[in-house]
């Protein structure tokens, strides 16, 4: 499992078939996994160059990134890469979690959050997938009236129950608790992701399945 620093070559154990939703996978989804594949493309291209120079990163004895690169997202990292990509691993969030798509933006809204707050901290292939399950988590918990608990999370992700609540915790520190967005950012990263999209030459909208109103009165109780 992600929590002992290697990704099962197998399968991960699926939840109860009966949980799995079967609705088509929202646009939002395809639309966050091409921009997030291309930004990890492009930062493990980096930390590779850094890597092959003398005076360029370090690795620990673990394989943990440290100077010149940050280590504030060195909690989301894993000793390999997880053999599920972005768009799967996404896509089997919703699936068995079956979190509303305004969920995935505002889990984007927090990545893209830390990377300001902490710019020398790559979003890289050992580190996305931790990331993105623990990020689409507390969104879910913000704007959700349903929604499952971390253990059911973490069986999803592929980690364990207590590496999840500490990584939630981790997301929440980094974040300083700043994890409501009124509608006015929320809209704005709806347009960011599909100008992204149009860059590329595809013309694709994201879901706006939350009311304005529901994201302006948000109130959350996990600070």
């Amino acid at each position: 499992m992600l929590a002992t620093g290697d990704y099962p070559t197998h399968p991960i154990r699926q939840p109860d078939p009966i949980q799995a939703d079967t609705t088509p996978t929202p646009r939002v989804l395809n639309i966050i996994s091409s921009v997030l594949e291309k930004l990890v493309a492009r930062n493990d291209k980096l930390v590779e160059v850094l890597t092959e120079q003398p005076d360029g990163l370090n690795l620990d004895r673990n394989g943990t990134i440290s100077a010149p690169l940050g280590k504030s997202l060195n909690a989301f990292h894993g000793v390999r890469a997880p053999n599920i990509s972005i768009p799967n691993y996404l896509e089997r969030i919703y699936k068995y979690t079956n979190c509303s798509p305004s969920c995935f933006v505002l889990g984007y809204v927090y990545i893209d959050r830390l990377a300001h707050k902490h710019p020398d901290s790559l979003l890289v292939s050992l580190n996305v997938h931790r990331l993105l399950v623990t990020c689409v988590m507390v969104a879910s918990k913000v704007l959700d009236d349903v929604h499952y608990n971390n253990a059911f999370y973490a069986r999803v992700g592929g980690v364990s129950n207590a590496e999840l609540n500490r990584l939630e915790l981790e997301l929440l520190f980094l974040l300083d608790f700043g994890v409501a967005v009124s509608s006015q950012v929320f809209e704005t990263y709806c347009f960011h992701l599909e100008q992204e999209m149009l860059i590329n030459g595809v013309d694709q909208k994201v879901e706006r399945v939350i009311s304005r109103v529901a994201v302006d009165e948000i109130v959350t109780d996990i600070r």
